[in-house]
């Protein structure tokens, strides 16, 4: 299991279960996928950041396949959101909060092992950022969607900004749980907001985008 501080460690458990049942609700309405689909397609949303950042920076193989509760999480969330599909649908404002944690607590920890495996102040910050994000992007492009990372509400720029907030801990000698926890906080707040207001990243004047609802986001 990853050495990460247990506060940490529940909070990226609790957003892998997230990211797999949120990535699975979003199959089940994007697409007529028979349970292996959905249940992977939740696994590839919850566990595809992370693979890509691992790949990238050499730590093989990747965390998520080598320590077990990832992998069930991520799977246990696919079967749910399939079994409970449209019951879960009245418990869209939880999971939309569960999948804020998942993005906040990824970008943070993405971004800290980046820095861990020695790649400079840019990278790891973009590579935080694909922790919190990849996966979806993965699942939307299956889909034969645009990525909701693109086009939904704020979703990169928390991810970005948290990333960018553990980055400087780290560099000014200040990290830990309670610097870990203000940056994923940072995050969240952000990504909330975006989701409350409706808020979205600037788009080309004129320009008018489908944006998708809460739970289409991963």
């Amino acid at each position: 299991m990853t050495s990460e501080p247990p506060v940490l460690l529940a909070l990226d458990l609790a957003g892998t279960f997230a990211f797999g049942l949120n990535g699975a609700l979003t199959a089940v309405r994007a697409a007529r996928l028979d349970v292996v689909g959905v249940v992977a397609l939740g696994m590839i949303t919850a566990l595809g950041g992370g693979v890509i950042r691992d790949v990238l920076i050499g730590a093989i193989p990747p965390a998520a396949l080598r320590d077990w509760p990832y992998f069930t999480l991520a799977a246990a969330g696919g079967l749910i959101a399939f079994a409970l599909s449209r019951r879960l649908h009245r418990l869209e404002t939880p999971i939309v909060v569960l999948d804020a944690i998942g993005l906040s607590v990824f970008a943070v920890i993405g971004a800290s092992k980046a820095l861990a495996f020695g790649l400079g102040t840019a990278p790891a910050i973009l590579l935080g950022m694909v922790t919190g994000v990849g996966g979806g992007t993965i699942r939307d492009t299956l889909v034969r969607r645009i990525p909701s990372v693109l086009h939904s509400d704020l979703y990169a720029i928390p991810a970005l900004a948290g990333a960018a907030i553990t980055v400087a801990a780290v560099r000014l000698d200040v990290y830990g749980v309670p610097a870990a926890l203000a940056a994923a906080a940072v995050c969240f707040l952000i990504r909330m907001l975006g989701v409350r207001y409706d808020l979205n990243a600037p788009r080309p004047p004129g320009a008018s985008g489908r944006r998708g609802s809460p739970g289409d986001d991963a």
